[in-house]
C-alpha cells in the first residue's frame, strides 16, 4: 500500500473541534472518502459532531462521504468546511 502525505485544513467550527487549523497527515493514495473521514476522525473524534453537517473538498472539489474511491497525491489539500450559516 503506497501512503501519501496530505494537508487537511479545518474550518470554523471543524478547526475548533479539532484544535488545529492544519496538519499533514499519511493516508492510502487510493482511499474512498468515507475511508478517509474515519481516518481524520479517529485522530480528532469530537468531529463526529458535524459529520452529516460538513462539506468535505479534496482539491477544492467537494466530495460526498461515502463509497467515491479517491486517487491522492503527496501535498494534495482536504477542506473540512463545517456549514456556512448566513442572514
Amino acid at each position: 500500500m503506497v501512503l501519501s502525505p496530505v494537508t487537511v485544513l479545518y474550518f470554523a467550527q471543524s478547526a475548533e473541534l479539532a484544535g488545529v487549523r492544519s496538519e499533514t497527515i499519511s493516508v492510502p493514495q487510493e482511499i474512498k472518502s468515507l475511508q478517509l473521514w474515519e481516518e481524520i476522525e479517529s485522530r480528532h473524534p469530537r468531529l463526529a459532531d458535524v459529520r452529516d453537517q460538513v462539506i468535505f473538498a479534496v482539491r477544492q472539489e467537494y466530495v460526498q462521504i461515502g463509497d467515491e474511491v479517491l486517487l491522492l497525491q503527496p501535498g494534495d489539500e482536504i477542506a473540512i468546511i463545517p456549514p456556512i450559516s448566513g442572514g
